[in-house]
């Protein structure tokens, strides 16, 4: 199963950031990805809430969305819009994932459930929830030769929400992210690591990189880890590029049967 991982720098131009994602979408399918996932915040970064709020459009008037659709229709692939920000009800918004058919049919949508509010130090702080709605569900979809869980960046740090995906029968999870720099430094790789190790799938985290036109400085270093917890892709740099990886699927019941962990919960008492 050839996939593909899109690495971006995405601004506070919607249209600009969508002929970037199409320009690295088409590449990937050109080099045989027949799935495809972008990173978090595809199609717009911007940092200062009003400015924000000023062009976040509604699902159903954001022309993202039928644009995405429509390419993955002609491309023939399946493919995942990591996230897009949405306007949502009473004047808040969502962090939303979107997933497209090779039909252009939308299959799911996923809101992250984890709101980043962290303080860093040296002044950078984040509230993702002073303006986003936390999504309250866990959603696994059916794409063509493997069943994919979705998450979104921040949610990679709560394990349960991976567990529970394996369990209800994830091969595959994606972690589209805009980690921050400290943290990506610090955490980004152990925490993917960790999380296909707990739960014998393969991990695929496409991420944003670089410093963004609000200001906003991101990681990068795109990853697809393997059921048994070794990075089997990478890019090492924090620039827009094209990740491919060929994936085993029967490498996640291997690491199933070898480590049977995800049949072994407890309840355990006491703390």
């Amino acid at each position: 199963m050839r996939i593909a991982l899109i690495q971006m720098r995405s601004g506070v131009d919607v249209a600009a950031n969508l002929a970037d994602a199409d320009r690295l979408i088409r590449e990937a399918a050109a080099k045989g990805a027949r799935f495809v996932a972008t990173p978090e915040t595809t199609h717009l970064v911007q940092k200062d809430a009003e400015k924000l709020f000023a062009v976040l459009k509604h699902p159903d008037d954001d022309p993202a969305l039928p644009f995405f659709a429509k390419l993955a229709k002609e491309l023939g692939i399946t493919l995942l819009i990591g996230s897009m920000a949405l306007r949502g009800p009473g004047n808040r918004a969502v962090n939303r994932s979107h997933l497209f058919g090779t039909d252009g049919q939308l299959i799911a949508t996923y809101d992250k459930a984890h709101m980043f509010d962290v303080g860093l130090g040296q002044g950078e702080t984040y509230s993702e929830s002073t303006h986003y709605d936390a999504g309250d569900r866990a959603v696994l979809a059916e794409i063509p030769g493997a069943k994919l869980g979705l998450t979104i960046c921040y949610d990679v740090r709560f394990a349960y929400l991976y567990r529970r995906l394996a369990q209800a029968g994830a091969q595959i999870i994606t972690v589209p992210s805009a980690f921050t720099r400290p943290t990506g430094k610090a955490h980004w790789e152990i925490l993917l690591r960790a999380r296909a190790i707990e739960t014998g799938s393969y991990i695929l985290a496409p991420a944003q990189g670089g410093l963004h036109e609000d200001g906003r400085k991101t990681w990068g270093h795109s990853l697809v880890i393997s059921p048994w917890g070794e990075i089997i892709a990478e890019l090492d740099h924090d620039d827009p590029a094209v990740l491919i990886a060929d994936l085993d699927m029967t490498k996640v019941e291997t690491a199933r049967t070898r480590i049977p962990s995800l049949r072994h919960d407890r309840e355990i008492s006491g703390a």
